[in-house]
């Protein structure tokens, strides 16, 4: 496979660029950890949860989708609750308080093997965008100092702004298409997470690469990957 045969590249950023999905797992357990046991919910959280109904979702989508694997089902309330109101906003707001503690704590370094892949493409001309549901990408971008790497970044304070619907929607991707100027089918997308890959799938891009971060390589198959890897430096050109 030559990725340097498309015309740009469009990444997810948590789990394919940086290891922050660790860090997002870890938000995401000590919020649901602690609201299960203090409301009596079964069964507990767990990492399988987080991938099953979490990972690649917008956050408040994210928040629903577990919940209602328990049968729970909350108020929408607004995104300006405080965190930890009985809200799915407000479970979204406590998580990302917990997301913004530990990077400040434990700051975050890009994967080697995206950043080899990323300096390839970028030497090569290959235009490249982030596509992140997260409303933090701008900051880990920061932290892990690639945010002048990217002219387009659609993360989800711009799917608000611009009325897109999250993953496994393809629009996110879509959008950062256009912003780059290149058709889906000239385009290659780049995720770790099942709704990510869904969404590329349902875009009709040119090729869906799926990294296996822990989803499982068979799952990102089976949500329409064409190729899964361990580590983007097994797609660096010779």
């Amino acid at each position: 496979m030559d990725i340097l045969g498309f015309d740009a590249v469009l990444f997810d950023l948590d789990g394919v660029l940086t290891p922050t999905a660790d860090v997002h797992m870890r938000a995401w357990n000590r919020m649901f950890t602690g609201y299960f046991v203090e409301h009596g919910v079964e069964p507990p959280y767990t990492d399988e949860d987080y991938f099953a109904y979490v990972d690649g979702k917008p956050r408040y989508d994210g928040v629903r989708s577990a919940l209602a694997s328990r049968g729970v089902v909350l108020p929408e309330g607004d995104p300006t609750d405080p965190p930890g109101a009985e809200t799915v906003c407000g479970l979204g707001n406590m998580k990302n308080t917990a997301f913004n503690e530990v990077l400040v704590e434990e700051g975050v370094e890009p994967y080697p093997g995206s950043v080899a892949l990323l300096d390839q493409l970028v030497a090569h001309g290959t235009a490249v965008a982030i596509v992140s549901s997260s409303r933090n990408a701008v900051p880990v971008l920061e932290a892990a100092q690639l945010a002048d790497r990217f002219p387009v970044i659609v993360d989800g304070v711009v799917a608000i702004d611009q009325g897109l619907a999250g993953k496994p929607s393809a629009e996110m991707f879509q959008y950062a298409a256009r912003e780059l100027g290149v058709p889906a089918d000239r385009a290659v997308v780049v995720e770790d997470a099942v709704s990510g890959v869904a969404a590329g799938r349902a875009g009709d891009f040119g090729l869906v690469l799926g990294v296996d971060r822990g989803a499982g390589a068979q799952t990102l198959l089976d949500a329409g990957a064409d190729l899964v890897v361990n580590d983007l430096a097994e797609v660096l050109s010779p």
